[in-house]
């Protein structure tokens, strides 16, 4: 790759700075509004790898008082983008396809998404990225499973 994705140089530029991933994190969340729901702190961030945490707080509770399945959807959609975006090459883009999700288990601590995949060899002009999202809870229990569809595709050539 010629150079790194915006994402990726921007985050990379603040890791030197105190607060840069906090600072990173509210990017994010200005650039995607709905994000920012979840209060997601963005502490790694590398191509092929995502780990986003988010505080359980009220605003994020459904009745019985753990962790709303959409908030958790939420997050899976942070790690698995911000991991598409650090990896997909300057010559493609990238939009979320599908979900599929596994809730495993109460979700009653702040929680931990991680996504990690292998990047590919080649990137075609057209492929599905399949980014996987695992959702810890503070003892290491895996609470809630995602697999993310992402649509890559060859950005269109401008014409001379």
């Amino acid at each position: 790759m010629a150079s790194k994705p915006r994402s990726l140089a921007t985050w990379e530029a603040l890791q030197s700075k105190p607060g840069g991933s906090w600072l990173f994190s509210k990017f994010i969340c200005r650039t995607a509004p709905y994000f920012a729901s979840i209060k997601p702190h963005i502490r790694e961030l590398a191509a092929g790898r995502c780990l986003v945490t988010a505080p359980k707080r009220r605003a994020v509770t459904n009745h019985i008082g753990t962790f709303h399945a959409i908030a958790m959807c939420n997050m899976a959609e942070i790690a698995g983008g911000m991991a598409a975006d650090a990896s997909v090459p300057l010559t493609h883009r990238w939009i979320p396809k599908g979900m599929t999700v596994e809730y495993l288990a109460k979700a009653e601590t702040d929680l931990t998404a991680t996504c990690d995949f292998d990047l590919p060899n080649i990137w075609p002009d057209k492929m599905d990225l399949i980014t996987p999202v695992s959702v810890t809870d503070k003892h290491g229990t895996e609470v809630f499973r995602a697999r993310i569809n992402m649509y890559v595709t060859a950005k269109p050539t401008k014409a001379a």
